[in-house]
């Protein structure tokens, strides 16, 4: 049988995790329930590190050094939708 974390438990393994953040992202993470008790197993505290952990992109702890973009940005032709009541024209 695998072992079972309760939230204290599970808070303990992860670390800079607390048994509140668990007990507010519940419906994100990875959990097993019953009844009303709710517990963690080790795949599911290994999902919820692969979920959560970042690393750092740039600057002296990154693993490789950022890449320059060329060209414009990916998001540049989106335009804000026009005020709620507006129709929307298609202007070229």
């Amino acid at each position: 049988m695998t072992e079972r974390f309760d939230y204290a438990a599970a808070a303990k393994k992860l670390p800079g995790v607390s048994e509140t953040w668990l007990r507010r992202h519940i419906k994100k993470l990875p959990h097993t329930k019953a009844g009303r008790a709710v517990y963690f197993t080790a795949a599911d505290l290994e999902r919820i590190d692969q979920l959560f952990h970042h690393e750092p992109t740039t600057g002296p702890l990154a693993g490789t050094p950022a890449t320059t973009a060329t060209g414009p940005h990916p998001l540049a032709s989106l335009r804000p939708l026009p005020p709620r009541g507006k129709a929307l024209t298609h202007a070229s």
